[in-house]
């Protein structure tokens, strides 16, 4: 990977990444699926959320044009902020963490200039140009998210997590 800015975009991206699974380390199951605000999502919720709507959409789908991996998005009518109750925490970090993978294996390669492979017709007029772009918005969307999990998590314990980068 000798293109620094795309080693730069993955490194934040991995840093964000890694805030989602640190702050809810050592939280049990019970707390996992517990909701804490009034619009009722879960903090594994929002990991399945992140590992299906962003990872597995963003860069398997549109970015990559993976062909399976557009079958299953319009395939599914299930919600990724809701996952199978009988789908442990461990196994929703573990998926969270495959498609991370799988999409860094992706980016490693890519070219940040290069259109995205494939387009959803559910955004009307509206599209992203380059791949660039598609991993902006998902460092945006993952760094949110992850500052939504920190003040879920002082709810649920009063654990805050410190930034030492």
């Amino acid at each position: 990977m000798a293109d620094t800015e795309l080693t730069t975009l993955l490194g934040v991206l991995n840093g964000k990444r890694k805030h989602v699974l640190d702050i809810l380390a050592g939280l049990d199951e019970a707390a996992l699926r517990r909701p804490v605000l009034p619009s009722g999502w879960t903090c594994l919720g929002l990991v399945h959320h992140l590992a299906l709507d962003d990872e597995k959409f963003w860069f398997r789908a549109v970015a990559a044009g993976e062909q399976h991996a557009i079958d299953e998005i319009l395939g599914t009518g299930a919600d990724a902020w809701r996952p199978d109750p009988e789908r442990s925490a461990e196994e929703v970090f573990a998926l969270y963490r495959a498609e991370a993978a799988r999409a860094d294996a992706f980016l490693a390669t890519a070219d940040l200039d290069a259109p995205p492979a494939w387009w959803p017709d559910f955004f009307g007029s509206w599209r992203y140009d380059t791949l660039r772009e598609v991993v902006l918005h998902v460092i945006t969307e993952t760094a949110t998210h992850a500052g939504h999990l920190d003040a879920v998590r002082e709810l649920i314990d009063g654990r805050q997590h410190l930034v030492l980068d």
